[in-house]
């Protein structure tokens, strides 16, 4: 890379996101609100026990269906052994963790690219309570889910502190994920004929 270059990406390009790419990306869905409309998919097939394998591929955004990825993300699921599992990987709560850190984290460096900010470190621990009865069906008073989240965030970034506290609120605010978990969202589960 000449420096000719490396001055041109640091001009359009802030924490990895293009610059110039977002801002186009905005006046599109502004000019056309349909575009903001996208539906996510994920496949999944029981294994065995607590086992089974998610994949996830195609989906429909920006007024198409997406084909951009050639092969699909595939994520096995599975338990530790004291939840009768035999580590075959993550269990699905965890995954939620995993979901809920990367959108947290995404959405904060894109906000702070919208504001010119560069981030230099960002890292996040998270940790969630959950009490077996639930799930288990052993005491109805007992959520089946998690009973709280903690996210610690440690950020290093090029503004005062105040911004930072500002776009924690607005990463709690805008994650997708984040927003999904604080707010009832209706979830259909029904049987079809295979």
């Amino acid at each position: 890379m000449t420096s000719q270059s490396a001055i041109a990406e640091k001009i359009t390009c802030i924490n990895g996101f293009n610059v110039e790419a977002a801002h186009a990306t905005i006046a599109a869905l502004k000019a056309d609100k349909s575009l903001a409309r996208f539906q996510f998919r994920a496949h999944n097939t029981w294994i065995s026990g607590g086992e089974n394998r998610s994949t996830i591929q195609s989906f429909f955004g920006a007024g198409r269906e997406d084909r951009s990825r050639t092969h699909p993300f595939v994520f096995t699921n599975g338990e530790p052994p004291v939840l009768l599992g035999n580590n075959e990987g993550a269990n699905p709560v965890e995954f939620l963790l995993h979901a809920l850190a990367g959108c947290v984290t995404t959405t904060f460096v894109l906000h702070a690219m919208a504001r010119g900010i560069t981030i230099r470190e960002l890292s996040t621990e998270l940790s969630g309570n959950i009490d077996l009865q639930g799930l288990l069906g052993l005491d109805d008073s007992v959520p089946a889910g998690y009973e709280q989240i903690n996210i610690q965030m440690r950020v290093k970034a090029d503004c005062p502190d105040a911004e930072l506290d500002d776009l924690l609120a607005l990463a709690q605010q805008h994650s997708p994920v984040c927003n999904t978990v604080c707010r009832p969202v209706p979830v259909v589960i029904r049987r079809t004929s295979t």
